[in-house]
């Protein structure tokens, strides 16, 4: 059974709220070597209260205050400061079994060709019992990731693989930094592994960053993880080729359904009056 010191870095922005659940969550864990660095990246609301109310309860607890500068960052910053072999992000707002450490730690510890081991998750509204999705994922090398990312951000992995890559990309403060810096790892012939038993809560929020990620910024992440790892997705060019059609075809049949709809439909019809409105105004102005 290995005793390898696990550091669990803990970024905070505007997720106080949240904050003692998570850390109660680490407090329970049935592995015991572990350290957690708080880190707060600049948050405006309480963190640093709570957290250093957490440093006062258990000495393995730290914390860690720096100015404002995307998750990326704030997980680079722990790190650096971390100890352990083996390294856990843990967002603000989620939530590990008590067996999280206990039944990941030895699978690493004993394959010397993984880098990161994952397990299986339960996404979760205000409450753990509220559970909404099963999240059984699969895969263990970079070819699993390409085009879709199957590890959480709150995976086991070995900090010689973050120095390896050279930490989180801090350019990608609009989400998918942890697909990033999976690719990387694992294209260097890396490979991860499940655990098939649900050892992590995911929070699912109306508003959150991966929800505006999902949103807004989805395909500008993707582009720059295409381009950033093109090395790859050339070497694979005709699955990336069909999986890129594949893309614009499903938004082309998307279009052409709602244009057909009764709702599409409609819309037409009773924006046709404001259209003609903004033509004449249009029209006025020019003369």
């Amino acid at each position: 059974m290995s005793n390898a010191l696990v550091s669990i870095i803990v970024p905070c922005y505007k997720q106080a709220h949240y904050l003692s659940e998570a850390l109660q969550s680490v407090l329970e864990q049935r592995y015991s070597n572990w350290e957690c660095i708080i880190v707060n990246d600049g948050s405006p609301d309480n963190t640093e209260i709570i957290a250093k109310e957490w440093i006062e309860k258990d000495v393995r607890f730290q914390y860690l205050y720096k100015e404002n500068g995307g998750l990326p960052s704030a997980r680079n910053k722990g790190i650096q400061k971390a100890k352990g072999e083996f390294i856990v992000a843990l967002d603000a707002d989620d939530i590990l079994h008590p067996d999280y450490l206990r039944k990941l730690v030895p699978v690493l510890h004993t394959d010397k060709n993984l880098a990161i081991v994952g397990c299986y998750s339960k996404f979760f509204i205000d409450k753990v019992a509220n559970v909404v999705h099963d999240l059984k994922p699969k895969g263990n090398n970079y070819r699993d990731l390409m085009y879709q990312n199957h590890l959480v951000a709150t995976s086991l992995y070995r900090k010689k693989c973050w120095e390896e890559v050279g930490g989180y990309d801090e350019s990608m403060k609009k989400g998918f930094e942890d697909w990033e810096f999976w690719l990387n790892i694992t294209k260097r012939g890396w490979q991860f592994q499940f655990v098939e038993e649900f050892l992590f809560y995911y929070r699912k929020a109306k508003k959150s960053m991966l929800v505006d990620t999902i949103n807004y910024h989805a395909e500008a992440n993707m582009e720059y993880i295409f381009r950033k790892h093109q090395d790859i997705y050339c070497r694979h060019f005709d699955n990336t080729a069909e999986v890129l059609f594949y893309y614009i075809k499903t938004h082309r049949l998307g279009k052409m359904k709602l244009k057909h709809s009764i709702e599409y439909k409609i819309g037409k019809v009773i924006m046709k009056p404001f259209r003609l409105l903004s033509q004449l105004f249009k029209a006025n102005k020019k003369q």
